[in-house]
């Protein structure tokens, strides 16, 4: 893939999330007193490590979720304008990936659809349809990461349009398929959806293995590098899933410094590795 495609996958990108953060916005607009009623009626907590610790002493906030939606599209956009900025010369098929990794916060859009069927009643079909959009974004974030891990590995980097089209495929298959319910969500308006205990686990194993693959390139490719770069991984990955859960005061600012410096760890590195290439 020559500089100019890559790049115009990011142009593409950055106005996705561009829209995306209007959207939020103007959703939030009509929506915003919607909130508390949509977190009152929420059946469950989020899922997730740091959620469980603190779900006993902390009780879900209504507006907490406007909050998250917007930190992770602005997160998106800010960072697309830097990767843009300073990756534009710089060829790197791992930063291709990791492009779409954090375009993938910007589909958390999707979670605005359930105060707004609080203030314009719609069909069940339409919030169905807006957690598969969720979906795909959650799994295709996650599949582009694990992609970055293996280009580091020294995958083909002439493969990577045929490589991005298969992730878009695997997401679409995962959100397509999966049973979801509409009239149950989360406190972080999330709706249930199935297999639940399955995909947390295809969760860990993706970072994982993606943590191992890019421990494997530092010694493949002689380059300390790409430990820092796993180690970056695990943090995007870790604050991605902190932020994203967050239904109380508490963690979304923690996760986000956290995904924000596992971003500027990978982003970095990378740079530094490929700048004189």
């Amino acid at each position: 893939m020559t500089l100019t495609v890559r790049n115009n996958f990011f142009r593409g990108g950055i106005v996705f999330v561009t829209l995306s953060v209007i959207l939020i916005v103007v959703g939030g607009y009509f929506a915003f007193s919607a909130y508390p009623a949509s977190v009152a009626s929420a059946s469950m907590r989020p899922w997730g490590v740091i959620q469980k610790i603190i779900e006993n002493f902390a009780k879900p906030s209504a507006f907490v979720p406007f909050w998250t939606m917007l930190t992770a599209a602005g997160y998106s956009f800010f960072s697309m304008i830097l990767i843009y900025y300073f990756f534009e010369k710089t060829q790197s098929p791992e930063i291709f990936f990791f492009g779409f990794f954090v375009i993938s916060l910007s589909f958390e859009f999707a979670r605005i659809m359930i105060p707004l069927n609080g203030v314009f009643p719609f069909p069940s079909m339409y919030l169905v349809s807006a957690s598969r959009v969720l979906l795909f974004g959650r799994y295709f974030g996650l599949f582009s990461l694990f992609a970055a891990s293996v280009y580091a590995a020294g995958l083909d980097v002439q493969r990577q349009q045929n490589v991005f089209f298969i992730i878009v495929l695997a997401a679409l298959i995962i959100s397509l398929n999966v049973p979801i319910d509409s009239l149950v969500w989360d406190s972080s308006l999330a709706m249930q959806n199935g297999y639940q205990t399955m995909f947390t686990m295809i969760d860990a194993g993706i970072l994982i293995v993606s943590m191992l693959t890019f421990f494997i390139s530092s010694y493949t490719r002689g380059s300390k590098s790409y430990i820092t770069i796993g180690l970056g991984t695990f943090l995007v990955f870790a604050g991605r899933n902190i932020l994203l859960n967050s239904d109380t005061w508490i963690t979304p600012f923690p996760g986000l410094l956290i995904l924000a410096a596992g971003t500027w760890l990978i982003a970095s590195r990378l740079h530094r590795e490929y700048l004189w290439l």
